[in-house]
């Protein structure tokens, strides 16, 4: 991309036109100034939050299409009328433009864009190539060590399933490599026949090699015909007697077979090809991406878009493959199950990407349909699951607006706690739950750093939680309310659970007065008598303690909302404490590194014993100078 043009144009002045005129009389003040070359804009609200990402062959033309009245749909309407702004960047191609579209959506998560939620890296398994005896491992992430990487599997359970099958097919070592150079006998994984033992040398190098490379065959897909030559071993060695040998090899059959057996997807024909299916309902669209590889089934993963229900199928999977393998290797062959009008245009892109020639098609007939119409039906019974569990969760926020009094079910609730071993490692969480479950992103964790708190004060724990909290929220988005509001504002709660009882409440409430925080209910849930789950007591300002019935759902809802944020508080807790084991008072000390830290330890015992030592003791130890000997010293005897 070269000659990157940036332009940002803002509005001024008094304009008295509806909203959507406003905006557009912004863009046509725009198009004076825009080149009919390749490009991507964003079109940004008065906040100065992106709205929406596009790309274009021809910028002028393109942005020229969003001041014409006639024809626009009620969501290009709604984002005209909020334009304030808009930025360009201008490329040599349209293909470039499509590569930044992607890279900037992805990274943006711009409103009115269609957007991919579940960006996570896909599991592979690795042949190590940097190790005279190669491992065979579980990856994810950047491939950057060498070896061959078989995948993408759809998750880590799928990998791992493979490779405990898998490692009884082929004895390969699963260990690290510092583990396998320190190793005098052999491990567990060995008298479960999972490894052959290269680490204590009960197999050769050229036979395990001789594995490794059959591992790699049945990965490339050359199982048949290396189940043909495994059978043809065997029968050799029962031929000559060697029953030992037999059996090992017809138990390698038998794995072999197994793995077959549950591929229930197997094309022979065909190398490499992902299978990306829409199936669309009730204004939502789930994705199946099926991952095919040397004629298996490496698995597939349900994927839902954000977007308006006035998206096309086809138009979100453009958008939807645009940032799917933005960071990703395509594969050589993409089949989609709806025609794509620019599928050109981005199979070139993701070729540049790739570095390799990939296709993308919607198959019409045979084998290669049958499985697009495959992937379409599993996108169809996900998307009627998740519409179901929706429909139950949508239950549940109307019981909670009716329970507490809002005026409409919550699309953001909060749940906060606090967690600590008498004031140690003392920490704060926040779980957030909303139309479509958990929302595992937005979870946040806040290390209490208010050194005049007094050991276990919960109230003043709560307090910083929830100041920390919303005074950063306000920073962010000071205009929650605002009719012109972009997306932030839904970083903004409709309602705050507090794992407390009217205490808690009270130290909320004055926090929020203090920070002038309105339109959010405030609810503490206590366990009632005994603790008993069932008898909680909920507690709102300026009304009195209720209970619910014992079998309400909605009150089963609400116990799992606090003990979602009490099991992530406590693993918070906990992970802060492991840490914190770990740690010597040796490490806080400067100048004191791994090898110095070793010396004194070596010399003294423990940390307990540096800090007893004598200044002369301390001068006496390799490595560490006169110098140095006075840091430490002064470290532990700082007040003396």
């Amino acid at each position: 991309m070269s000659d990157l043009a940036s332009e940002n144009i803002e509005s001024t002045g008094e304009l008295t036109e509806s909203p959507f005129r406003r905006g557009a009389d912004i863009i046509q003040k725009v198009l004076k100034n825009l080149p009919s070359s390749p490009g991507v804009y964003r079109m940004i609200d008065q906040g100065g939050a992106i709205l929406y990402v596009g790309k274009a062959k021809n910028l002028k033309k393109r942005v020229s299409s969003y001041i014409k009245t006639a024809g626009q749909s009620s969501r290009i309407m709604r984002m005209v009328s909020l334009t304030r702004s808009m930025e360009f960047v201008s490329t040599h191609t349209e293909v470039e433009a499509l590569l930044l579209e992607a890279n900037l959506i992805k990274k943006l998560k711009p409103r009115y864009n269609i957007i991919l939620r579940d960006d996570k890296s896909f599991p592979y398994i690795l042949i190590t190539g940097d190790h005279e005896w190669p491992q065979i491992t579980k990856h994810r992430g950047a491939r950057s060590r060498k070896g061959e990487y078989y995948g993408p599997f759809a998750s880590a359970g799928a990998v791992n399933e493979t490779l405990a099958t898998f490692q009884r097919l082929f004895p390969l070592r699963s260990c690290s490599d510092s583990e396998f150079q320190n190793r005098t006998r052999p491990c567990l994984q060995y008298q479960i026949k999972r490894c052959a033992g290269p680490c204590v040398d009960l197999i050769s190098r050229t036979d395990y090699l001789t594995v490794v490379d059959e591992a790699r065959s049945f990965l490339s897909g050359r199982s048949h015909s290396l189940q043909k030559k495994l059978a043809d071993r065997m029968q050799t060695a029962s031929d000559d007697l060697d029953f030992e040998q037999a059996a090992v090899l017809r138990d390698r059959l038998k794995a072999m077979a197994h793995i077959q057996s549950k591929q229930t997807i197997n094309l022979p024909k065909v190398d490499e090809v992902d299978v990306v299916a829409a199936h669309q309902e009730g204004g939502q669209t789930c994705v199946q991406v099926f991952f095919i590889r040397s004629g298996q089934n490496f698995g597939n993963r349900a994927h839902y878009p954000s977007h308006t229900k006035e998206d096309e199928p086809a138009d979100i999977l453009s958008a939807f493959i645009g940032q799917f393998y933005d960071g990703r290797p395509a594969p050589r062959r993409i089949w989609t199950s709806h025609d794509l009008a620019d599928a050109d245009l981005i199979g070139d892109a993701l070729s540049i990407a790739a570095e390799h020639t990939v296709k993308i098609q919607t198959p019409k007939r045979g084998l290669n349909r049958g499985l697009v119409d495959h992937a379409v039906l599993n996108a169809k019974g996900a998307l009627a699951r998740r519409m179901a569990e929706n429909a139950t969760q949508r239950k549940h926020l109307e019981g909670i607006a009716t329970v507490f009094d809002l005026p409409a079910p919550p699309k953001r609730i909060e749940v906060y706690d606090n967690s600590h071993i008498s004031g140690t490692h003392s920490t704060g969480a926040m779980i957030v739950a909303g139309p479509e479950g958990f929302e595992k992103k937005a979870y946040r964790k806040f290390n209490i750093k208010d050194n005049q708190l007094a050991p276990g004060d919960d109230y003043g724990m709560m307090r910083e939680v929830l100041t920390r909290r919303f005074i950063r929220l306000q920073k962010e988005d000071p205009e929650k309310a605002g009719p012109e509001s972009s997306g932030s504002r839904e970083q903004w709660p409709d309602l705050i659970l507090i794992d407390g009882g009217q205490g808690q409440l009270s130290v909320v409430q004055d926090v929020f007065d203090k920070l002038g925080v309105e339109d959010v209910a405030l609810v503490g849930i206590a366990k009632g008598p005994d603790r008993n789950a069932g008898r909680e007591r909920f507690f709102m300002t300026g009304k009195a303690p209720f209970s619910l019935p014992e079998k309400d759902p909605t009150l089963y809802f609400l116990q799992r909302l606090r003990d979602e944020v009490h099991n992530f508080a406590i693993t918070t807790h906990r992970a802060k404490r492991s840490r914190a084991i770990g740690r010597s008072p040796l490490d806080e000390i400067p100048g004191i590194g791994g090898k110095r830290k070793k010396a004194l330890l070596n010399r003294f015992g423990s940390a307990k014993g540096v800090e007893q030592a004598a200044l002369s003791d301390l001068e006496a130890v390799e490595g560490i100078s006169k110098r140095t000997a006075t840091i430490i010293y002064n470290f532990f005897h700082e007040e003396s």
